[in-house]
């Protein structure tokens, strides 16, 4: 009897150790995919929360590095609420783990559109930072730029 208790205990530690302590690399790539998501459905809110209220921010038409929280919700709400529907999906990423509570993941995106009933693509090159926060994973940097002719 006494076996089938630590057997037990040693599976459910195993379970729940695997599920909520998943790898930072894990937890950026969920963020990114929540991104991604909130991006193609043009949601402000989502996208905005993922990123940390100190997080440096350069979308490709800012003009500077964006500091404050209220200034990414603006540029997103002129980014998302046009030009509908949108995506944005990131491929050919490389992922590095800076730590346990840091990752940086690069990689070559496509901004999609429709602007006055005409699709387009914008390619581009993107750089995210997300690191472990009191809240959960964060975005603390983003930088994409348009790829260079």
């Amino acid at each position: 009897m006494p076996m089938r208790k630590l057997a037990t205990a040693a599976l459910l530690w195993a379970a729940l150790s695997s599920t909520s302590h998943a790898a930072p690399a894990d937890e950026a790539l969920r963020v990114l995919e929540a991104w991604t998501e909130a991006f193609a459905a043009s949601d402000v809110d989502r996208i905005v929360g993922l990123y940390a209220p100190d997080a440096l921010f350069m979308g490709t038409g800012s003009r500077s590095v964006v500091t404050q929280a209220s200034a990414i919700r603006t540029y997103f709400e002129r980014a998302l609420l046009t030009d509908r529907p949108r995506s944005a999906p990131i491929s050919d990423r490389f992922v590095v783990v800076l730590g346990d509570e840091a990752v940086l993941v690069t990689g070559l995106n496509t901004s999609n559109g429709v602007r006055d009933g005409t699709p387009y693509a914008n390619p581009g090159r993107v750089t995210f930072v997300i690191a472990k926060r009191d809240d959960g994973w964060k975005i603390v940097h983003m930088h994409r730029s348009a790829m260079p002719n």
